[in-house]
């Protein structure tokens, strides 16, 4: 069974970068044909997409935060990251990472998440 964990830091100061990794186990980020996503819960909000990269290194970024967002893979570790530029408080979410299937569009497995607070 697929295993995604989460791992960076819990608190980051505006206007800096947000660093997140996001760890497989018992999955391959090249296998054909899944997405690797970033998702996030901001207080009080809906689930929100970051972006994803694919099997194939594409990457798709929320256009609303297209210009902040980078997200890439090392395929010999096995893991994926996600770099978020410029935070604010309004960034403060649990951020998640998933795997989506190309053939359903639906989530089928995700890490526990990661609170992350931007904050002085």
């Amino acid at each position: 069974q697929v295993r995604l964990q989460e791992s960076g830091p819990g608190l980051v100061k505006p206007s800096q970068t947000l660093s997140l990794t996001c760890t497989v186990s018992n999955d391959s980020i090249t296998t054909e044909y899944f997405y690797w996503m970033w998702v996030r819960l901001p207080p009080g909000k809906q689930l929100e997409l970051i972006g994803y990269i694919s099997y194939s290194g594409g990457v798709y970024y929320r256009p609303s935060l297209q210009m902040r967002t980078a997200i890439s893979r090392d395929t010999s570790k096995n893991h994926f990251t996600l770099e978020l530029s410029s935070v604010t408080p309004e960034d403060t979410a649990i951020y998640y990472c998933a795997r989506v299937p190309q053939a359903s569009g639906a989530l089928d497995a995700w890490g526990q998440g990661t609170q992350v607070t931007v904050s002085s």
